[in-house]
């Protein structure tokens, strides 16, 4: 079986196209949704998130449906490119955007009235409540990480389409729920005092400080299946890999130690960081307070 092999523009046109429209889409609700929120209060999603929220979309595309996707299957740094936009970068963006109260304010009149009282519910506060958890967050995000690149896993989506999608897809979804306990979007609830959630970024480390220290200082190749694909820009297939894993171990410290340095200087200063932010997160977290326009 060979492995997959993309059109010279990225992926099949029809594929990208679909990906195209979906963002398109999704991007568009929310906007509407912000713009009725505004219609109200102008605070109660700041500009900057409804922009945070444009760009993590333009994040998924990009991994996507962009012409990145060419090299997905011929360079690991590309391929290392995707899983940190879809699983670091993009749902931290998208969630910061409080996603779901502008959506749900995007949707027609008659969904609204449907799904009115929903996010009030006992079973489904539980629900979110439980998919919150930092603890199942953590093994979940972990977990994806270290199975995709396994060797088994890892040449088994290079050549099936359809694992591959699965990959992509897994991503996405287990970046999403990393972030969950972090950034806390409505109509989630904190999940304990703000020294746990350091804790958490600090373990989350350690799955990536363990699979990039092996890709970079490893004297051999983990993914035999680039030995059969094209070289570019001079890479060799083990300095391609060293080139990925470098850009993992740099990239994801960065993503964890933004938050954390702000996570510490609220702890050291709480009453001053951040003080205008106080009211807009009860609206944020209450949308039966901001009527429809």
């Amino acid at each position: 079986m060979s492995p997959i092999r993309h059109t010279a523009m990225g992926i099949p046109s029809a594929s990208s196209a679909i990906i195209l429209v979906a963002v398109v889409f999704v991007s568009l609700i929310y906007m509407g949704g912000w713009r009725r929120m505004l219609g109200v209060s102008a605070s109660v999603i700041p500009a900057w998130r409804a922009a945070s929220f444009l760009f993590g979309m333009s994040l998924v595309w990009g991994a996507l449906g962009s012409p990145l996707v060419a090299y997905d299957h011929d360079l690991l740094t590309v391929h290392m490119i995707q899983h940190l936009l879809l699983m670091t970068f993009a749902p931290a963006l998208i969630l910061l955007g409080e996603p779901l109260l502008a959506l749900w304010h995007g949707l027609p009149r008659f969904a609204q009235a449907f799904y009115d009282h929903e996010p009030r519910r006992p079973l489904a506060q539980r629900f979110g409540w439980a998919l919150s958890r930092p603890a199942l967050c953590w093994i979940v995000s972990a977990s994806t990480l270290m199975g995709w690149h396994l060797p088994a896993l890892f040449t088994l989506g290079m050549h099936s389409q359809v694992w591959h999608s699965v990959e992509q897809a897994s991503f996405l979804g287990a970046g999403f729920l990393f972030w969950l306990p972090v950034i806390q979007p409505w109509p989630g609830v904190s999940m304990g005092p703000q020294w746990a959630t350091l804790l958490y970024l600090f373990l989350a480390t350690l799955p990536c400080d363990i699979l990039s220290g092996f890709l970079v200082f490893s004297d051999r190749v983990v993914y035999p299946v680039y030995f059969s694909m094209p070289r570019h820009f001079g890479f060799s297939v083990l300095e391609d890999q060293q080139c990925a894993a470098a850009l993992m171990w740099a990239c994801v410290t960065l993503a964890y130690l933004v938050p954390a340095a702000i996570l510490s200087t609220q702890l050291l200063s709480p009453r001053s960081f951040y003080r205008g932010d106080l009211a807009q997160s009860a609206a944020r977290r209450d949308p039966q307070r901001v009527e429809a326009v």
